[in-house]
């Protein structure tokens, strides 16, 4: 960051306040550096109250069609352009879109993938042409924000997998007491189950 930028900071005390316009109106902070910097104080205000709410979402414990829809509501309204922003979420067969969709070409996407290796993607489209910025018309705030968003789709995921393959082993137990040989699928379970365990205590 430039000196001059630091120095605007520095000056700035909570962006839009009186005070600030008064530091503006006496000389003390460049209103362009200082409408800049409150762009960007909203952008990431924005961009952390998605990721809050995805949060508080996947917390609910509703099925996964109901979160991944709910999700793709809310993802437009973290954008620059949130008006002229549409999303889609797509996983394991399902697609979930906002009301106003459309395919084009100023696109941002992230894939994510689960323990049992079922492939998903969120992408963002801007429906019009915007000034270009570090990706295309987005910012890498942006690209940031969607690989947070997609790591806490896929902890929701595999932990809903993960707690499915549990409840089938204890189910199955008495079946694997009796030493039945186990079969192909068994021994998948059980692997994407210890799978499961080791994610879980790393985390």
């Amino acid at each position: 960051m430039k000196k001059d930028d630091e120095n605007s900071r520095k000056n700035l005390t909570n962006p839009g306040t009186e005070r600030d316009h008064n530091k503006i109106r006496e000389g003390q902070i460049d209103p362009d550096k200082y409408y800049q910097l409150v762009y960007e104080k909203e952008e990431r205000i924005k961009e952390l109250t998605a990721i809050n709410q995805t949060t508080s979402i996947l917390k609910e414990g509703k099925p996964i069609e109901e979160s991944l829809q709910k999700i793709c509501t809310i993802l437009s309204r973290a954008w620059q352009y949130p008006e002229f922003t549409a999303s889609r979420i797509t996983f394991s067969g399902m697609e979930f879109t906002t009301a106003i969709f459309k395919e084009t070409r100023w696109t941002q996407k992230q894939s994510f993938e689960t323990i049992d290796s079922q492939r998903g993607e969120i992408e963002i489209f801007y429906l019009k042409e915007f000034p270009l910025s570090e990706e295309g018309p987005f910012l890498k705030e942006e690209r940031h924000l969607l690989k947070n968003i997609a790591g806490l789709i896929t902890g929701y995921l595999n932990s809903v997998k993960g707690k499915e393959l549990l409840r089938k082993t204890l189910t199955d137990k008495s079946v694997f007491e009796k030493y039945t040989p186990a079969t192909e699928q068994s021994i998948h379970s059980r692997k994407l189950l210890q799978t499961f365990l080791t994610k879980s205590n790393v985390n």
